[in-house]
């Protein structure tokens, strides 16, 4: 696309938005232009405080399916849109309701914290949810209860390991996070001896075990803003970058592979984005009896 047409195009997307009243709302995996046109750019839990907290009538929501769906049940009232709804997560995928109901007979009284990277139906069938960001809060809040961890087996061990929990943890894991090495880890330190090694904690242990900083999209971006250092080895989705760029222009990025990249994130686009405000669809729904044992879950969450 020309630069003529791009800005055209942006054009057309803010007439649109003030039109509809809408807010778009990007997560830092999205692509650059995407982030650029964005009311707000964060993390999971970022957006699912902002969702819960705007006025806008359309919530546009730049991410993957199970964001959406998180708008859509704390907003019931807005209209959600997700520009392109093929957009899926994959470790959302890796567990239904029906295998969570059976992990729940297997422990009976055990508190059940889900992923927010995790579909509607599954938060319905939990306790309480969490994010990257806040998932050592969460734990702790139960105290001394019996804890399964769902999707995500590698953020659930590091909670535990933080925690110093007992945590039963089901084994799915992010498909970029997880291919992740240490040899990943140790050879890209040999590259850039200097360099700060932060990584998310979806990553395997024998990763995060090696890294200078574990923590959330917004964690990294914050550790790399206020640290005096000026090379960073970055463990975490690609689209990190321009975040970083904008916030720490003096700054050296580097990262552990050049498989950094989730293709579901990267689905979205100005065009998609232009044609869900025309159309107002794809819109994503929550059935209201899903929708009103998962807001509990949530809701749970943001307060703690």
């Amino acid at each position: 696309m020309s630069e003529g047409s791009k800005k055209q195009l942006i054009e057309e997307i803010n007439i649109l938005r003030q039109q509809k009243n809408a807010i778009i709302l990007a997560h830092y995996y999205q692509p650059d232009e995407i982030q650029d046109i964005a009311d707000f750019v964060g993390d999971s839990l970022q957006l699912a405080q902002k969702a819960a907290g705007t006025k806008a009538d359309v919530i546009v929501f730049c991410g993957v399916h199970f964001m959406a769906e998180s708008a859509a049940i704390l907003s019931p009232e807005k209209i959600v849109l997700l520009p392109e709804p093929e957009a899926g997560c994959p470790l959302a995928d890796m567990i239904n309701v029906e295998e969570l109901r059976e992990e729940k007979r297997k422990y009976p009284g055990a508190k059940v914290v889900c992923y927010v990277n995790s579909s509607a139906a599954v938060k319905a069938e939990s306790d309480i949810c969490c994010t990257s960001s806040n998932a050592e809060r969460v734990v702790t809040s139960l105290g001394d209860q019996d804890i399964i961890f769902v999707p995500d087996g590698n953020l659930g061990k590091y909670v535990a390991a933080k925690t110093n929990k007992k945590i039963i943890c089901w084994q799915g894991f992010c498909p970029t996070h997880h291919r992740i090495s240490k040899e990943d880890v140790l050879q890209s330190k040999k590259l850039h001896p200097e360099a700060k090694i932060l990584v998310h904690p979806e990553c395997r242990e024998e990763v995060w075990r090696e890294a200078d900083y574990v923590g959330s999209t917004s964690g990294i971006i914050k550790y790399a803003e206020n640290s005096p250092a000026k090379q960073f080895i970055i463990g975490t989705e690609c689209g990190i970058l321009h975040e970083l760029k904008k916030r720490c222009p003096d700054k050296e990025f580097f990262f552990i592979t050049d498989h950094m990249l989730c293709p579901n994130m990267k689905k979205n686009s100005l065009e998609k984005v232009k044609a869900c405000l025309l159309t107002l669809s794809p819109r994503i729904t929550v059935p209201e009896d899903i929708r009103k044992k998962a807001i509990a879950a949530l809701e749970k969450m943001l307060t703690v």
